[in-house]
């Protein structure tokens, strides 16, 4: 499994159009073949500070998302919101025996 977080800084009068973005394509992601969990967070300190985290099934399956058409569309039209760059990473649950 791979997880996937990106964290997004949005102007201040753009927030509700994240949201209505995000509401619209959360199902989509979701129906994704690899895609296994997508939800929304929001910092604690920072309301305009939101993340995405994504679960997949590996590696394969996040980049044939990410070169889809829906994700290019939707990536273009949030990151049009955005006060900061964002920043984007994918990690593995590592197990401690």
């Amino acid at each position: 499994m791979l997880v996937r977080i990106v964290r997004m800084t949005f102007q201040t009068d753009k927030v509700a159009d994240f949201h209505t973005i995000f509401r619209q394509s959360q199902p989509v992601i979701r129906s994704f073949p690899g895609c296994l969990h997508v939800e929304l967070l929001q910092d604690t300190a920072n309301p305009l500070i939101y993340s995405t985290l994504s679960h997949w099934e590996n590696a394969a399956a996040l980049e044939a998302y990410r070169q889809s058409d829906f994700f290019r569309e939707t990536w273009s039209k949030t990151k049009a919101l955005f006060s900061d760059k964002p920043l984007a990473f994918s990690l593995h649950p590592v197990t401690i025996t």
